[in-house]
């Protein structure tokens, strides 16, 4: 095999990255919905040799030879495009079998972001059987889902996704609500909040919608969520989210917010928008493309092919980490903010000129809302978490000696790996 000419010689060995998390496009931009705001169908302009885009059984293979090769610990594969279940359920099949080929006891998590339309009793028992997270596509209730999420012809997917909800449900797959937030959605929080819950899916994800406008780049697509809009959104979505706490504890679980109490504890946020840099994962894309994240499927962030290079070089190449330390050259509105600790500027996409300081994150006004508004409630509960991990840890020093191994629940109680919570600290 080709090694892509750079090596990680350069990258100190303590600060070179692992490659924990990766992104696999294995039908690359082609879809079988026709959503008005995605932002991927574009991409088959970066391929355009066939109508038709597939992964290859050769590329699969390569793939996750070289993702279990480069991690011996745990390592989270997502499944995504387009949308992946256009390669039908032989492709996953096969994927599980190259896992359990090339693994060496890692622990492995498979996640899948669907539209749901393909999904059926089949599908549902295969994730089901071997722990797939499944991201579905759910904008809310019919009238805000069926708004932008439709079919080629026009036509409204609400019911259908709705249905393949309870499907995987009932079926016993862990299953995660991934909304769109839209110039209209953002009217709706509770009805939203309340919708998802109601359906059984109280794992949410909330993806603020922003893409330029065509016709005049300078300014937002009309579906864009306005950042006054998206802060007041987080500020009710998060009193209902608070409200629902049972002694001090969630009973559903919205990622952003979990993210960002990760900051608060003292610990790394999961979510890389949160993080002082990014460049933590790469993107496969079908044609064994890599690519420095999902946002950036670009020809100048195209680090290599699976075929010509490896996954752990291209990871630790010079090229992604300019990539990841663009996000920390913050403008000076940034750095002098209250916020900028549990912020840090947002995601890069998002940034646009703002004719005095250079560039600024579109949502900017939005998290400055949301901060003032949940800071205080955050502090409270990093606080209540911290003396209850001291209560816990006394406990379990008098009960018994042992000290956890890396992936045991840390004797804390708060839910994480040992890990990533007081063997970290």
């Amino acid at each position: 095999m080709i090694q892509a000419g750079a090596t990680m010689s350069a990258v100190p060995h303590n600060k070179r990255k692992r490659l924990q998390s990766i992104l696999i496009k294995p039908a690359g931009p082609d879809c079988n919905m026709n959503c008005n705001y995605c932002f991927y169908l574009d991409k088959a302009a970066l391929f355009p040799q066939a109508k038709i885009h597939r992964m290859s059984e050769e590329i699969l293979e390569e793939t996750i030879r070289q993702c279990l090769w480069a991690e011996p610990d745990q390592l989270s594969l997502g499944w995504q495009g387009g949308e992946p279940t256009l390669m039908g359920l032989h492709f996953f099949e096969k994927a599980v079998e190259f896992e359990q080929r090339y693994g060496r006891n890692q622990i492995i998590g498979n996640g899948l972001q669907t539209n749901g339309l393909l999904i059926n009793r089949d599908w549902a028992k295969f994730l089901a059987k071997y722990k797939f997270l499944v991201g579905l596509s759910l904008d809310g209730p019919q009238h805000i889902h069926d708004r932008y999420r439709i079919l080629k012809n026009g036509k409204g997917t609400w019911s259908e996704v709705a249905d393949k909800a309870k499907l995987l449900l009932d079926a016993g797959v862990a299953v995660n609500a991934i909304s769109v937030v839209t110039d209209y959605s953002v009217q709706f929080a509770e009805e939203i909040y309340d919708y998802h819950k109601q359906l059984g899916l109280s794992y949410m994800q909330f993806i603020p919608c922003f893409e330029r406008n065509p016709a005049i780049p300078s300014e937002p697509a009309p579906f864009s969520v306005p950042a006054e809009g998206y802060g007041k959104f987080l500020c009710r979505l998060f009193d209902l989210w608070t409200s629902n706490f049972v002694q001090s504890t969630p009973t559903t679980s919205i990622r952003f917010f979990d993210s960002i109490f990760y900051s608060y504890i003292g610990l790394e946020p999961p979510e890389c928008t949160l993080g002082r840099t990014c460049g933590v994962y790469l993107v496969v894309e079908h044609n064994g493309d890599i690519y420095s994240c999902d946002f950036f499927v670009t020809p100048e962030w195209r680090l290599g092919n699976i075929l010509e290079g490896n996954l752990l070089y291209m990871l630790n190449s010079k090229r992604q980490q300019e990539f990841g330390l663009r996000k920390a050259r913050l403008p000076g509105e940034c750095l002098k903010c209250a916020w900028l600790t549990v912020c840090r500027g947002g995601c890069p996409k998002d940034t646009v000129s703002d004719g005095e300081n250079g560039f600024i994150n579109h949502f900017c006004a939005s998290f400055k809302m949301f901060f003032e508004h949940a800071d205080a409630k955050f502090r409270h509960l990093a606080q209540e978490w911290k003396e209850r991990q001291a209560r816990q840890m006394k406990v379990d020093r008098t009960v018994s000696p042992q000290k956890p191994s890396r992936n045991d629940p840390c004797p804390c109680g708060s839910g994480l790996k040992y890990k990533k919570c007081c063997g970290k600290t």
